[in-house]
């Protein structure tokens, strides 16, 4: 525990994906103060064609009040 999913679409290299992992857990370790054998990062891929459906609707829509980051530009 904790354990965070990605969903992304796809395209992006392992490379990539390894070192966002590496990112999330570093930071998941700093704030949270959990030891690295806690974290779990994983990725699932959505293509564009399925992102409404499968995320954007939802997860985003539907969940807006549990979102500590929307989509769009300010933070």
């Amino acid at each position: 525990m904790p354990h965070v999913i990605v969903k992304l679409w796809p395209g992006k290299s392992e490379q990539q994906k390894a070192r966002l992992a590496e990112a999330i857990t570093q930071d998941v370790m700093d704030v949270l103060h959990y030891g690295e054998e806690s974290v779990s990062v994983a990725f699932e891929e959505i293509s564009a064609q399925d992102w409404a459906e499968k995320v954007y609707k939802p997860e985003i829509v539907k969940k807006v009040a549990s979102l500590y980051k929307k989509p769009g530009y300010t933070m």
